[in-house]
């Protein structure tokens, strides 16, 4: 996709993966963002409510005001906030929870990326020889290429001869059983509320748990097989169904795509496999969750989702990782493919530590998200809540080859303090009568700038197409900014496409209102939010929704007042 945007150059030559000094940091300042981040599968179901928005409310009926309600009191050094302003009390949050490091022995490759590098990495996973050549032929596309540089993320170049490419427990357990695996894993996952065990695990969810380069469980494959779905790692699905992997490997990301998906193509260490055949309804809802422990690996994790006609499958996905002051990268690949007639939901609540109030450390997270909708009457459903990572920069999308084919995306992107976010998505219209809604919230706080980038492309054949599109942005504090840069090709004059865009910012009178009604700022600030993010919200799972509302309330508790 084109740009407009016109972040020439990237922004310094500093040394890889190292967080700026704070000289630096006041130059990149205006480009940094930042808000708060949602757990993932937390143990508590408990749903605080929030009040929905007013019928026929509209963000932009917010007036734009000054929301510091001392401006003579003097700010902090260096992030120009208020400790006595409710809403900057209100974006603070302790991280800890998810930000621990696990004391398990691992087993690690050298750093670097080479041939060498794809060869281990195959031969340790086990890999017949066309996987081998498939990340081969990636690797040398790979070399060819050079890295973007026309997103609105400023960040120091990366080394990519500094990181280590895989990384697995010393102690694994065997395939189906947990008797093997380190009980200091299995205490991870018990802390992130993603119990592995028979008597703890979710009853109604299958999980597969990933930890640095490798899945270490998967839960409920047996009472999912009675169904004929397979749900299981890349790596055990490349080992047992080697046909259906290669037939749909690449196929709707291409090694050669971009920058990011060729690197993963050549290094992707494990990831998620599922597939649904004909005329079934998926029995329980599935799940990947991602956890970043080693302090010097990046992780490329692989997804493959395929629905087979008349099928319907929802997914679930959630990431966390240790509070490091070092940056790391996470560059991964989804690919999902959908017959005719079949669904696909696919949720995720994205996690990962964002680094800290001074924007040292946090995770890099680079990813290449795309549904192929290749049969007739087909729909994917892209649904995501993007509320960690010191970088974010993806557009999950959809391509609607077939006729009559349904492609839809809610998201919302929260950021703050020296956070960056370049997201959005692409609907690429091929087929008749083809429709797609696009549902974009973005919420910025601190020095931050939250960007939505969003194609919509209708081609030559796609009679009868449509399009509804709406960009709605929050800020929140006055140094907070958003852009949004939709692109628009139509190429065919039956299509209808709409965009629509708003900007909102919570203000000094809002509040006052609410306070004159007896609602305190937490509760006040929890209601616009929550209201601003109802349409997206109401998308999620319910395994996610009450998670969503809970913790968004949860954190807040006595932080603001």
């Amino acid at each position: 996709m084109a740009s407009s945007s016109s972040s020439s150059s990237l922004c310094s030559p500093l040394s890889p993966l190292r967080t700026p000094s704070r000289s630096e940091r006041v130059i990149l300042s205006d480009l940094r963002l930042g808000f708060r981040r949602i757990g993932f599968f937390r143990n508590s179901r408990t749903l605080i409510p929030i009040p929905s928005p007013q019928k026929n409310s509209r963000p932009d009926s917010i007036r734009a005001v000054q929301t510091d309600r001392k401006p003579s009191r003097p700010s902090n050094e260096g992030g120009g906030r208020e400790d006595g302003d409710p809403i900057e009390r209100f974006l603070k949050r302790d991280y800890s929870q998810w930000g621990f490091v696990s004391d398990i022995e691992s087993v690690s490759i050298p750093k670097g990326l080479n041939d060498g590098t794809i060869r281990l990495i195959s031969a340790k996973k086990g890999e017949p020889e066309w996987m081998l050549q498939f990340r081969l032929r990636a690797f040398r596309r790979f070399q060819s290429m050079r890295e973007p540089q026309w997103s609105d993320n400023c960040y120091p170049p990366i080394d990519l001869q500094s990181i280590c490419y895989y990384s697995e427990p010393k102690l694994k357990p065997k395939l189906g059983s947990l008797d093997e695996i380190d009980p200091k894993l299995l205490e991870t996952f018990d802390r992130l509320g993603i119990p592995l065990n028979e008597q703890k695990r979710l009853t109604n969810v299958a999980v597969d748990a990933i930890i640095d380069s490798t899945s270490i469980a998967t839960t409920h494959r047996a009472a999912l097989a009675e169904k004929g779905v397979i749900f299981c790692s890349i790596s055990e699905a490349i080992r047992e169904y080697p046909d259906l992997v290669r037939r749909y490997l690449g196929e709707v990301v291409p090694p050669g795509d971009n920058y990011y998906a060729a690197l993963n193509s050549a290094v992707f260490s494990d990831g998620s496999f599922c597939y649904i055949p004909k005329d079934t309804v998926c029995p329980m809802e599935i799940s990947t969750y991602f956890r970043i422990n080693d302090r010097e690996t990046g992780q490329f994790e692989r997804t493959l989702i395929i629905a087979d006609e008349r099928s319907y499958v929802s997914y679930l996905e959630g990431c966390t990782a240790p509070s490091y002051d070092k940056n790391q990268l996470h560059a991964a690949v989804v690919e999902l493919y959908c017959h005719e007639g079949a669904e696909i939901k696919y949720s995720t609540v994205q996690n990962w530590y964002a680094g800290d109030e001074e924007g040292n450390g946090g995770i890099y997270n680079f990813v290449t998200k795309r549904g192929l909708c290749q049969g007739k009457g087909s729909k994917i459903s892209w649904t995501q809540v993007e509320t960690g990572s010191a970088i974010t920069w993806k557009y999950p999308s959809v391509i609607l080859r077939g006729d009559d084919s349904v492609g839809e995306f809610y998201s919302v992107a929260l950021t703050k303090d020296f956070q960056q976010a370049d997201t959005g998505t692409k609907m690429i219209h091929q087929g008749k009568n083809t429709r797609s809604r696009i549902v974009s919230k973005g919420i910025s706080a601190g020095k931050s700038r939250n960007c939505y980038r969003g194609l919509v492309k209708v081609q030559p054949d796609a009679e009868n197409s449509r399009n509804f599109s709406q960009c709605d942005s929050m800020l929140i504090g006055d140094t907070a900014g958003a852009n949004t840069y939709p692109y628009i090709e139509v190429k065919n004059p039956t299509a209808r496409v709409e965009h629509e865009a708003s900007t909102s910012k919570i203000g000094e009178d809002q509040l006052f209102y609410f306070q004159q009604r007896g609602i305190d700022h937490e509760k006040a600030v929890a209601a616009m939010i929550g209201g601003f993010c109802r349409d997206v919200f109401d998308e999620l799972p319910l395994e996610f929704a009450s998670e969503v509302n809970a913790l968004m309330n949860f954190k807040l508790e006595g932080s603001v007042g």
